[in-house]
């Protein structure tokens, strides 16, 4: 059988990407790769990744070693294929390269399992990659309805592959959704290190999955006592970045922390957005009361019919948009020679993890009523919070919010995400004494940040743009609609 070699090269996956990093390879040389079966793991500026093979073979030489950021159309390893469309054994690919007298690629064949082998061989549940899905194995899952915590996975380390999930597809399929929820709930909270019965499980939400503001309190479990919290939404036991200690020895002064790429992106863009754009910031303080009395009135409905929390931030939202309709000014980026005003209006949401920030988009949120906008606040801080967000989730933002007062912040200068015009905080609702007809009144107040590009935006248009996202919000009331 005639076999050639190919090479794998690094595909681009936005089109603002030039290059990625690989994170982890998840095949190794003489292992054998089936189409849209993943290969690594990559690492970009926006999201993390994985590059999943576009034909069956076997892997050949890695020709980027892991944390290599490589350009896009670079190669990064090589792969052996059948020229005719053959299935190629492991046998095979030992003897071509014997043939052509490759010592490296011959000791790399031999630690190979035939693919016959490897179908008989059981793999503990408990390994690593048991529990990683490709985005094929979860789409095609997702669509037949399949529990794949109860499919036995046949590739490395227990991985459940996508000839896995077919296999099981074609016997039938298996009746495991209403346990696939139950697991993947208790997944979650195990994989976040909370326990199911926690207090404080399901909270570890990043900044834009607010069901409340500070001041909320959460049932505690043994007590029965409501337990203050301010609103930071962090799990029982974050992840502590890798830490590399300066010499060792007790008598150390400092230690260091490894850079992700994730944080390096994080710092070039924000150096990019403050030495680029002249940062001015106005502030304005809104009576939201009734937008709390009318959450209250609603949430607990909400919940039952949509699984979901009724958020402040999908009020705010609602508010902001209808602003932007009439300020489209806000909605616009700086090209030197012109300003380019954006006819969707597509929010970016500040989500907050542990260790880094990221900001998904909600595509055409003018289109959308609240209802609509909470759905897509709970699943793109899901997808944030599980890393499941794919590259279109993070293109495309117009106009940035962040919800700064979900961990108690009542004012905040924030930095504009580079190359919008503006980007606006809604910090946290705080009870105050508020002057109304000459008499003292206690009102739920919350602050209104806005940091603005003054290329693009002036004081006189900003503040018209923020009194009437502050007349959006106040004029919330008892009979106002969600859907």
């Amino acid at each position: 059988m005639s076999m050639k070699w190919i090479e794998v090269i690094m595909p681009q996956l936005a089109e603002s990407l030039v290059s990625a990093t690989i994170a982890k390879w998840l095949k190794k040389p003489g292992d054998r790769v089936e189409q849209y079966e993943p290969i690594c793991e990559v690492i970009t500026d926006k999201v993390n990744a994985e590059i999943p093979s576009t034909v069956d073979g076997i892997m050949g030489d890695l020709l980027a070693e892991e944390g290599t950021t490589i350009a896009v159309g670079e190669a990064i390893c090589r792969m052996q294929v059948a020229a005719s469309g053959e299935e190629v054994t492991g046998q095979e690919t030992q003897a071509s390269q014997q043939q052509n007298g490759d010592q490296v690629h011959m000791q790399q064949s031999a630690n190979y399992v035939p693919a016959g082998a490897g179908r008989t061989a059981s793999h503990d549940p408990n390994q690593p990659m048991r529990n990683r899905y490709s985005p094929a194995v979860q789409s095609l899952a997702a669509e037949h309805g399949l529990n794949l915590q109860s499919i036995q996975g046949t590739g490395a380390g227990g991985r459940i592959t996508r000839k896995d999930v077919l296999a099981v597809i074609a016997q039938g399929g298996n009746t495991g959704a209403a346990s696939a929820q139950s697991s993947n709930v208790a997944g979650q909270h195990a994989s976040s290190g909370v326990p199911s019965g926690s207090p404080f499980s399901g909270l570890n939400r990043g900044n834009a999955d607010l069901g409340a503001s500070a001041g909320d309190t959460v049932p505690a479990a043994d007590a029965g006592v409501p337990v203050r919290h301010s609103g930071i939404h962090l799990t029982e036991s974050p992840k502590i970045p890798q830490i590399e200690v300066e010499g060792g020895g007790q008598g150390r002064s400092e230690y260091f922390i490894d850079v992700t790429p994730v944080r390096n992106a994080i710092a070039r863009n924000m150096r990019q957005s403050v030495s680029e754009i002249p940062h001015a910031w106005t502030m304005i303080e809104v009576d939201v009361t009734n937008l709390v009395m009318l959450r209250n009135k609603l949430k607990d409905e909400f919940k039952r019919k949509e699984g979901i929390n009724l958020t402040y931030l999908s009020f705010m939202m609602k508010g902001v948009v209808n602003a932007i309709k009439d300020y489209p000014i806000m909605n616009s980026v700086w090209a030197v020679d012109k300003i380019i005003v954006k006819r969707d209006i597509n929010l970016s949401m500040a989500v907050g993890t542990e260790d880094s920030v990221l900001t998904p988009v909600i595509k055409h949120a003018d289109q959308r009523n609240i209802a609509g906008l909470a759905r897509e606040i709970d699943d793109l801080a899901r997808k944030t919070r599980e890393g499941t967000l794919k590259l279109d989730h993070m293109q495309g933002g117009t106009f940035t919010v962040n919800n700064t007062g979900s961990f108690g912040s009542i004012l905040s200068q924030p930095i504009i995400n580079y190359p919008q015009a503006a980007i606006l905080t809604f910090e946290s609702i705080v009870k105050k004494p508020v002057v109304i007809n000459d008499m003292i009144a206690v009102r739920s107040m919350a602050n209104l940040c806005l940091s603005l590009d003054h290329r693009i935006l002036d004081g006189v248009i900003c503040g018209r743009f923020l009194q009437r996202v502050k007349e959006n919000l106040e004029g919330y009331n008892m009979e106002t609609k969600v859907y």
